[in-house]
């Protein structure tokens, strides 16, 4: 669907999501008057595609639709051959009372393509228009599961027995069963909403893992004998040495599926049965959530957001590999980034790109190393400074005096909790008295899976659980009981599970003063909204501390993390086990995944 410029101009103005000034702007930002506006304001994140396609179909009257690809049959689906539906990017979705075709359809105004379907499906036809992205979405129900898909581009005529001695070029070939393969790996992931592939080489197989929510789940089996032509064409993607097979490898390659471009971040592995390769899958076409969407509320939002507008001091976030850290890092970059501030990053790797903001890729081979690469940000006039990562004293030191020096510096470190990062500087040789006059806040976070809204449960607590809750929360009397109903009630207010009618309602609240009246847990089996596992994408759960003056002393006399953390949470902080109680009586998660999460943190 194309739109022409000054239809799109007149659709922002006329519904205020943009003002002429804006615009221009993204205009001339663009620096290349060929890119049609409706493609700059997308990539701009003035609008989404979806809002765009609303406001054009109400334009041309013609009824907006966002498919559900779950709800429609395939046998409907199928009226339609495939390669005609992506011919004319037309999905049949269903069929109503009257007999009636109804098309989703992403240009209404294609005549032909109307005239078309009106031939190979009688003149019945009911048309909406649906988005590019839905369609596309929508489209991929014509495909099969994909121990199917790779068994039609796998066949054994196919794979030699002598692929894994010697490989061809026409083993990794773009059209190969081989290059087929690893596409056909990769959009399954990207389908499933896997964080990670795992190319796993055994004995006698090879092992496809996903990791989905945080969680590893086996989905395909390969011969052994592929493994060599694999790996070697994940390589030629990566711009990777294919000949090189005794030592790691780092590299990189994008991807567009489902509308949206990926980046694949990939690590190669020599192991005793070959090497593994591990792909890390990043959507670069998301928008920053945020911090509310993230899953920040109460006081911890409050401090967070008081932190990163001082003119300069450090905030750190930490937590480990895994995390979410640099997502929470993303989020708040793209809160405060404006045209009167330069921001400036140096990272390794590269994962979230920032409009308007100065990203460097840490490069060790070439010099560029995260110390060398903040001095040289120190020289380039940043109001604003991101570090990817703290590893050691050298670059800590650096971080903390370019805070010293009128920046706000940004990064992150590896430590168990908020409270432990101040002692880890320490260790790393800087004064105490610096950290207590730099650092502004810490936040502490991990990922736990969310309760899938479809299909979760609520239950009245036995006798039994409510013993187990009170133990491992530490809800010990009267007073921490009405302190955790009126964290449920700052949680509500902040708009934490705050969704749903019904059944399925998280309107009230789980508690009242004196006792938790219900519990939320994951549907036994899940259901299809699922893939049957209870639980559907994730959450952060967070601690934010703030770098009180009573902290400070406590800093400053060398304090261990333990009772600087009884302060912390003595000023107000809400632990993140407190955090993740608070969030699973709003709905968004089980005990058991908080508990799973931060066992090792004890019921402080």
């Amino acid at each position: 669907m194309r739109i022409s410029d000054a239809l799109v101009k007149e659709l922002l103005l006329k519904s205020g999501k943009a003002t002429d000034e804006q615009i221009k702007n993204i205009r001339e930002q663009s620096g290349n008057n060929k890119t049609a506006l409706q493609d700059l304001v997308v990539k701009g994140n003035i609008i989404s595609e979806k809002e765009l396609t609303q406001l054009y179909a109400a334009e041309i009257e013609v009824p907006f639709i966002e498919l559900d690809p779950k709800d429609i049959k395939r046998e409907v689906l199928r009226l339609i051959p495939e390669r005609i539906a992506n011919q004319y990017k037309v999905v049949l979705y269903g069929i109503d009372n009257d007999g009636a075709k109804l098309l989703a359809i992403e240009d209404p105004d294609d005549v032909q393509a109307v005239n078309f379907l009106k031939k190979e499906l009688g003149n019945d036809i009911k048309v909406a228009m649906a988005s590019e992205q839905n369609i596309r979405t929508a489209l991929e129900q014509y495909r099969d599961n994909i121990t199917s898909e790779l068994t039609k581009v796998m066949s054994p005529e196919e794979i030699t027995e002598d692929i894994d001695e010697n490989i061809s070029e026409e083993d990794v070939a773009e059209d190969s069963p081989i290059a087929q393969t690893v596409n056909l790996l990769i959009e399954y992931a990207v389908k499933a909403g896997a964080s990670d592939i795992h190319i796993e080489p055994r004995e006698n197989m090879v092992s496809v893992r996903y990791r989905i929510d945080g969680i590893l789940k086996e989905t395909n089996k390969l011969p052994k004998k592929v493994l060599a032509a694999l790996v070697s064409r994940i390589k030629i993607l990566s711009n990777l040495k294919i000949d090189e097979r005794r030592a790691p490898q780092d590299g990189r390659f994008k991807i567009s599926a489902n509308g949206a471009i990926y980046a694949l971040r990939v690590s190669t592995l020599p192991i005793v049965d070959g090497e593994k390769v591990v792909m890390r899958i990043l959507n670069e076409s998301s928008k920053a959530l945020t911090l509310e969407e993230l899953g920040y509320w109460g006081r911890s939002l409050k401090t967070i957001n008081e932190a990163i507008i001082q003119p300069h001091g450090m905030v750190l976030v930490t937590g480990p590999t895994g995390s979410g850290k640099s997502t929470s890092l993303f989020s708040v970059l793209s809160l405060i980034n404006s045209p009167k501030v330069n921001i400036s990053t140096v990272e390794d790797p590269v994962e979230y790109r920032v409009p308007g903001t100065n990203q460097t890729q840490v490069n060790p081979m070439a010099g560029m190393t995260f110390v060398n690469g903040l001095r040289a940000l120190l020289r380039q006039d940043p109001n604003i400074i991101m570090v990817g990562e703290i590893r050691d004293g050298e670059t800590a030191g650096l971080a903390v005096q370019a805070a010293l020096t009128g920046h706000l510096v940004f990064s992150t470190l590896h430590t168990n909790n908020a409270a432990t990062c101040l002692p880890r500087l320490l260790d790393m040789g800087i004064e105490a008295f610096l950290i207590a006059s730099t650092v502004r806040a810490v936040v502490g976070q991990r990922l736990v899976r969310r309760l899938c809204p479809t299909c979760r449960e609520s239950i009245e607590p036995d006798a039994a659980t409510i013993k187990k809750i009170s133990e491992s929360f530490a809800i010990s009397d009267a007073a921490s009981m009405k302190f955790i109903h009126q964290l449920e009630e700052q949680a509500l207010d902040g708009g934490i599970g705050k969704t749903g009618a019904g059944k399925q309602s998280t309107l009230s609240l789980s508690t009242s003063e004196k006792q938790i009246t219900r519990i939320w847990r994951a549907h036994d089996g899940g259901c299809d909204e699922c893939n049957l596992t209870g639980y559907r994408g994730r959450i952060g759960i967070y601690e934010v501390l703030n770098n009180s003056d009573t902290i400070q002393k406590l800093i400053v006399a060398n304090s261990t993390s333990e009772v600087i953390n009884q302060q912390a949470i003595k000023d107000g902080m809400v632990s993140m086990q407190v955090d993740g109680f608070i969030k699973a009586l709003r709905g968004q998660t089980s005990l058991e995944e908080i508990l799973r999460v931060t066992a090792s943190k004890g019921s402080e």
